[in-house]
């Protein structure tokens, strides 16, 4: 009898993908968890999102395999949809930042090896993900496959950069020794946390508004205005401590011991901090894209 009699096509794909997801996430946390040097700030992120991504994957397909697809809530493709969607950002921004932090810094030999083999694993990763978004949208009659809205692509870009953020931020030499920076971390996870109620309030989906038991609209447009008034906040301390010198910053990279290639073999601290600078000014630029955009549907 044949491993897949009695399945239908979609699920056997479906299976195939999950397969494809859990040896391209495993590979990666595998090679960083026996590899010290790779195994420091931003590289301990990145095992992070290999590991969550790995579990999360081989929870679903145990989810599938014990109970029949049919029997699966009707939101179940939405879910599958929307965790696909971020897990496909979040592979493709920790390939290209752990490829940036290590492998042009490290030597060549086995650290250099493992570093190369799992950015490529990660970026495979991604793939596979992609693969299960553009395979959930394929189905007939899939009602959670739509061009997306503007607020739509909105949230969803809000809620990645928030991820990368905390990528650089898990260094905490970042901010550890000023708590106007620490109050700045603070920001990034209490946007973040908002974020992620507003995503699962909303069932997976950033472009529909549904009506549930709360007031939802209400707590859209508070958590924008929150949001606006918090990142700007961080958009004005992150740069002033990190930068200028009358507040204890560093205002030239070339000054940071750290960046030279002698001493580090990973991204400098001037150039992370720079990135969550940059990140945090993208994301206050989406919060009020957002607000003018739900300002804009009110008034129409």
């Amino acid at each position: 009898m044949s491993l897949f009699s009695g399945l239908d096509s979609v699920t056997i794909v479906s299976y195939f993908l999950r397969l494809g997801q859990l040896l391209s996430t495993c590979v990666p946390f595998s090679l960083v968890a026996v590899e010290d040097t790779l195994r420091e700030g931003i590289g301990n992120w990145c095992f992070f999102v290999w590991c969550f991504c790995f579990s999360a994957s081989l929870l679903i397909l145990l989810t599938e395999l014990c109970i029949f697809r049919s029997r699966l809530p009707q939101y179940w493709d939405g879910f599958l949809h929307a965790y696909a969607f971020y897990f496909t950002f979040a592979c493709l921004s920790a390939s290209i930042i752990f490829g940036i932090t290590y492998i042009q810094y490290l030597p060549q030999g086995p650290a250099q090896n493992h570093a190369i083999t799992a950015t490529a694993f990660s970026a495979m990763a991604s793939v596979f993900y992609a693969l299960e978004v553009a395979w959930v949208c394929a189905q007939p009659g899939n009602i959670y496959c739509f061009v997306s809205t503007f607020q739509g692509v909105i949230r969803r870009l809000e809620n990645v950069v928030a991820c990368v953020i905390f990528g650089f931020i898990t260094n905490i030499d970042l901010y550890r020794h000023q708590p106007a920076l620490i109050c700045c971390v603070v920001v990034y996870s209490i946007c973040f946390v908002l974020g992620a109620v507003n995503f699962f309030i909303n069932g997976c989906d950033c472009d529909n508004d549904r009506r549930l038991s709360i007031p939802y609209p209400g707590f859209l447009v508070g958590q924008t205005v929150l949001s606006i008034l918090l990142y700007t906040t961080a958009a004005v301390l992150w740069p002033l401590y990190q930068f200028d010198e009358n507040f204890g910053g560093q205002p030239l990279r070339s000054n940071d011991m750290t960046c030279s290639s002698d001493l580090s073999p990973t991204l400098c601290v001037w150039d992370q901090r720079l990135a969550v600078a940059i990140l945090t000014a993208m994301n206050l630029l989406a919060y009020v894209a957002d607000s003018a955009y739900m300002a804009l549907v009110f008034v129409g």
